[in-house]
């Protein structure tokens, strides 16, 4: 795939068919609307329609415009950018454009950004979904569009929700199920794996003074995590030019046993060395980016009466994630 910063600065020739939103998480709904697009670019192209092979691509926001339109009200994303592109990417789509989302962006009305697509993007085709609109105020809503279509050269193409097993598909459920720790039931509706990257960072070293190392994760600062406790997890790690993943078991919290002070995502690697032993765990993993996996919610955060009880405790979380793991 091919990734481009903001509208203005992308010059293809087209023709080009787009999608444009949010797409934060990039759940199964997303997932079809672009399959949809992408199945569309090719009949139009077996069918004579057009004079060259169209190209698909999606143009998401950065930052997300609730934050710049609702300051106040912090919001926490399912997705990066990049990671929506890459998820993007699977599903067939040539090209992402991340368009940095700012007052002045939203002040245009629907037919100059319409204008912006059709001049830098060669925009052929519009695919979107029932209840979609752009434009000051959302003034650009379907009506809208399909006459803008008319006067600037492009077909809108309104695409049908999908349900996954009966239940609709909404960014807001997902949300709302991570925030509950069911981490199974956001993988249904995501479609995929819900993940936390994050740099390891210099914690107090307790895990390693009790046996069980963990590495502690910066991860970015709006990105939303599950419910605290403890997970079974799969954490991928790059070993010599290559991804490793490895069984793990994640916890996110406070760490109220030892009074900690701060909220952190801390994930024990099982097996490591045996797994990787030219890696040295204790120091080498400090600056490396690791991609943690979240599988299943082991238990709800804890406080324990002393340190020898929170050891038998993660003993047993060690015990429960391989089983799980291992099915």
């Amino acid at each position: 795939m091919q990734k481009y910063v903001n509208i203005a600065t992308v010059q293809l020739p087209g023709p080009s068919l787009v999608t444009i939103g949010n797409f934060d998480g990039l759940h199964r709904g997303h997932q079809a609307l672009l399959r949809q697009m992408v199945d569309l670019a090719v009949q139009q192209w077996n069918e004579g329609e057009l004079e060259r092979a169209p190209q698909c691509g999606l143009i998401t926001f950065d930052p997300h415009p609730r934050t710049v339109l609702r300051p106040d009200e912090p919001h926490y994303l399912l997705t990066t950018p990049d990671e929506r592109l890459a998820l993007a990417a699977a599903q067939g789509i040539d090209f992402g454009v991340i368009q940095c989302f700012s007052r002045e962006i939203a002040a245009l009305d629907a037919r100059a950004f319409m204008t912006l697509l059709k001049e830098h993007l060669g925009v052929v085709g519009l695919v979107v979904g029932p209840d979609f609109a752009l434009g000051r105020g959302r003034q650009g809503d379907l009506p809208r569009l399909q006459e803008l279509g008319e006067e600037l050269g492009y077909t809108l193409h309104v695409m049908a929700p999908i349900a996954w097993e009966g239940k609709a598909v909404r960014s807001s459920f997902i949300r709302a199920a991570l925030q509950q720790g069911d981490v199974s039931e956001a993988a249904d509706l995501l479609g995929w794996t819900y993940t936390v990257t994050g740099t390891v960072v210099p914690g107090d070293r307790r895990g390693r003074q009790i046996g069980v190392p963990t590495a502690n994760l910066q991860v970015p600062p709006n990105k939303l995590l599950p419910a605290d406790g403890v997970y079974a997890t799969r954490t991928k790690l790059h070993v010599k030019d290559s991804w490793v993943s490895f069984n793990s078991v994640t916890n996110l919290g406070v760490r109220p046993t030892v009074d900690g002070l701060h909220h952190r995502v801390e994930t024990h690697l099982l097996d490591f060395p045996a797994i990787a032993p030219d890696t040295d765990q204790t120091g080498d993993l400090y600056g490396q980016s690791l991609i943690v996996e979240f599988i299943a919610r082991l238990r709800g955060e804890e406080r324990f009466s002393g340190l020898n009880e929170l050891v038998a405790q993660i003993q047993r979380d060690i015990a429960q994630a391989r089983e799980l793991l291992s099915k």
